[in-house]
């Protein structure tokens, strides 16, 4: 009977969490798509495509915080998706480190890049339980960097003690000061789909302002990065740190982004965003006011405003949504 009654009272405790997460979510400024919003203090601007919904740099740390994720201060706006049938979510991080050179884009060292990882990891595996190793297979995709449009990807293969696959993938955008990280949080089983997502639906539509281009900058005046590209590849932490802190560590440490992540978030905040946009499709389908801005109970906000085109959210099928695979982590 005390069993039960502890059981009872974890449940009681659980629900009243994600009620909490639900309720807090439902009152952030959601920005629909075909809206177009100022990202950072004036760094870009982003013109949301149709069928995903941005929350701003508060809204971004709120969400992140209710679902029990580590933020730091560099988050500037995160990506959702509406649709029942998609399964992931971007952040974007800025990093005002610098501005960094990109004279090494032709001579990156991928081979001495995989095997530092790979001895920094199996050295830090030493340390680790059996269930906590990591090890690095290798690239899923070697470093390759974009000169047009300063951008620097790539994505590393890894496995736990079970085989189960783990999969890290990044991509930098050059600023004049700093750069912009691009961080998808996804299913494995649909993460080509999803990076293509990213690469040909969102990054095209984030358009750093005149002042913070790559190519706005002055030698003169602004400060140069201590590192390059390889640097960067490396968590801006160097070959030599790497060694020492293993591949597990540098995502930790410089991402600050837990596995667990991926393992327990994504149904929850797929659900949720669905749901919110349901509700305020059947809301404006009822009352029939197509003006979010002038609705005082919308949930879905569209300022800070630079242009906007009307978009109605979009609808969905189910309530549902596909949790990720508790066997195997992404980030």
């Amino acid at each position: 009977m005390k069993s039960k009654s502890i059981y009872s009272v974890i449940l009681v405790l659980l629900i009243a969490v994600f009620t909490t997460s639900v309720y807090a979510a439902e009152n952030l400024k959601w920005v629909k798509g075909g809206t177009t919003v100022h990202v950072g203090d004036r760094l870009a601007t982003f013109k949301v495509p149709d069928q995903l919904a941005y929350l701003n740099k508060e809204d971004t740390i709120m969400i992140q915080k209710q679902f029990g994720n580590s933020t730091s201060s560099r988050e500037i706006a995160s990506v959702y998706p509406t649709s029942d049938q998609e399964n992931w979510f971007v952040l974007m991080e800025y990093d005002e480190v610098g501005h960094i050179m990109d004279d090494e884009q032709n001579n990156i060292d991928k081979d001495a890049i995989l095997k530092s990882y790979k001895e920094g990891t199996e050295e830090h595996n030493k340390e680790r339980k059996p269930e906590e190793q990591i090890h690095v297979v290798g690239w899923d995709v070697p470093p390759s960097y974009d000169a047009k449009t300063h951008t620097l990807q790539w994505s590393m293969l890894a496995e736990d003690n079970n085989k189960n696959p783990i999969i890290n993938y990044n991509l930098q955008m050059l600023t004049r000061k700093g750069y912009v990280s691009f961080i998808l949080v996804s299913d494995p089983a649909t993460l080509a789909k999803d990076k293509k997502t990213l690469t040909e639906q969102i990054v095209p539509q984030f358009k750093l302002v005149e002042g913070n281009r790559y190519d706005d900058y002055d030698a003169s005046t602004d400060k140069l990065a201590d590192y390059g590209l390889t640097g960067l590849v490396l968590g801006g932490l160097g070959l030599a740190v790497a060694k020492k802190v293993g591949f597990l560590a540098l995502i930790l440490v410089f991402l600050k982004k837990a596995w667990i992540v991926v393992v327990l978030v994504l149904g929850g905040i797929f659900k949720m965003v669905m749901n919110i946009f349901k509700k305020k499709k059947n809301h404006v389908e009822t009352s029939g006011d197509m003006d979010t801005a002038t609705n005082p109970t919308s949930s879905i906000e569209q300022a800070p405003v630079v242009e906007s085109t009307e978009s109605s959210a979009p609808s969905n099928q189910t309530d549902s949504t596909s949790a990720s695979n508790d066997n195997s982590k992404t980030l």
